[in-house]
């Protein structure tokens, strides 16, 4: 009796003990919810926050698809009606999407939907604002994965509000430079060995020149050369001048540098056709020419005329550019065109040069035809998303590219931190005597 009592009296003690302790953890972690969330972020979202949003997709799925309308009757609706009137019985369940396993991010989460029969990818996207709301999420993505399947990709917080990027030690992959922040929190890459050239617009303390600043201070330690072309006298990238290979300050001095680009990629095709190569990356590491990144600032007053000689000149700048987006991504010369309003009213040259930019940025701009030359060509969502964005997120962005599009805020490189990567990394400029700027 005495030993049944005890083993009884154990396998009660036991799960109750279990209980306190689980209570007590939970209650702690309740506690130190808001600190925590503070401090580890993420530690928080995978405590507390993943397993809470998790609940609510589960409870709320077939309501929320229901009421979404994607969901689909069983039967008929006649044999329906006729069930409910002559057997007074419930109607079946309605079918609805197969949802697949909710996995974590680092502050969101993602799953898969397969999508039931008549049904397209443009009936979830339409329906993620309301997922957005019924799962008290920042936002809901919803992008084609595979033929009959979508994914879901949804954002606990904005982490566009205080994005944090860690700082790039070294010079990191050749071309390769973390900017900022995604909407989805994964870090903002500019690769322009993928993407090679790049079209960013931005009206005044839209964030525009912070991206230039945080892509500079990414390229100045590599082994690569950069050139400006800053025809408001230099004004935003003489800040770089000790790590620039050339610089020119003026549309004069922009149109023999451009000029002397082209002779240089074309330089660069005579050696790859000698050597049999496609592109400069076939050559061998020590017959390699150095990569040139040529930034322009403030496209339109390249554009922008006023006489016959301005005409002249501009349209000899807008060719030079043309040709060097045609031919410089297999020859190791690459374009980022930055300017606060692009449009065709610039000109044809214009409209020619943004079709061999692949890659677009959009901060919010003045005007709605810099947001539709920028984006309109490639996707209309991302043009509504740049248009939305407010003069109080500033360095928040739309980019898009061939690959789709996404929301994006880059990390806030100073004026002061600037100059100071330039200065500390200036004994890699390449020179380059091709480039000379002397007037003839």
């Amino acid at each position: 009796m005495t030993l049944a009592s005890s083993t009884t009296s154990a396998g009660v003690i036991g799960p109750s003990w279990a209980l306190v302790v689980a209570a007590v953890l939970v209650s702690g972690l309740l506690l130190a919810g808001p600190a925590l969330r503070r401090r580890y972020p993420v530690a928080w979202w995978m405590l507390l926050g993943f397993p809470a949003v998790v609940f609510r997709v589960v409870h709320t799925w077939r309501p929320l698809m229901a009421g979404c309308g994607l969901a689909v009757s069983r039967r008929p609706a006649l044999t329906v009606v006729s069930g409910l009137v002559g057997k007074g019985t419930p109607p079946p369940q309605p079918r609805v999407p197969r949802c697949g396993l909710i996995r974590p991010t680092s502050s969101g989460f993602a799953l898969f939907v397969r999508l039931l029969p008549g049904q397209v990818p443009e009936d979830f996207v339409k329906a993620a604002p309301a997922m957005a709301e019924g799962w008290q999420v920042h936002a809901v993505r919803v992008t084609s994965w595979k033929p009959g399947v979508v994914r879901v990709v949804a954002s606990a917080a904005d982490p566009l509000a205080s994005p944090r990027v860690p700082k790039q030690r070294g010079p990191g992959h050749l071309l390769r430079v973390t900017v900022g922040v995604l909407e989805t929190g994964a870090g903002w890459v500019l690769d322009l060995r993928r993407v090679p050239h790049w079209l960013i617009v931005g009206a005044t303390r839209s964030g525009k020149s912070t991206l230039i600043n945080a892509l500079v201070a990414g390229l100045a330690p590599q082994p690569v050369a950069l050139v400006g072309i800053d025809c408001k006298g230099g004004m935003e990238l003489s800040l770089y001048e000790p790590r620039l290979s050339a610089l020119a300050t003026n549309r004069e001095q922009a149109v023999r540098l451009l000029t002397a680009l082209v002779d240089l990629t074309l330089d660069r095709m005579t050696v790859c056709r000698a050597a049999r190569v496609r592109n400069i990356w076939g050559l061998p590491d020590k017959e390699r020419p150095v990569p040139v990144v040529v930034i322009v600032d403030e496209i339109a007053e390249l554009f922008l005329v006023a006489s016959r000689n301005e005409k002249d000149e501009a349209q000899a700048a807008g060719t030079a550019l043309i040709r060097l987006a045609q031919l410089g991504a297999a020859l190791g010369v690459f374009l980022v065109v930055a300017g606060q309003r692009v449009g065709s009213d610039l000109g044809p040259g214009v409209t020619a040069l943004r079709a061999q930019l692949g890659g677009r940025v959009c901060h919010r701009v003045a005007d709605p035809g810099t947001a539709e030359m920028a984006l309109g060509d490639l996707n209309p969502d991302a043009l509504k998303a740049a248009q939305a964005i407010t003069p109080e997120q500033a360095g928040t962005a739309v980019l898009a590219s061939s690959d789709g599009w996404e929301r994006a805020r880059s990390h806030l490189i100073t004026e002061s931190e600037a100059e100071a990567v330039a200065a500390e990394y200036a004994h890699l400029t390449p020179v380059l005597s091709e480039l000379h700027l002397e007037a003839p």
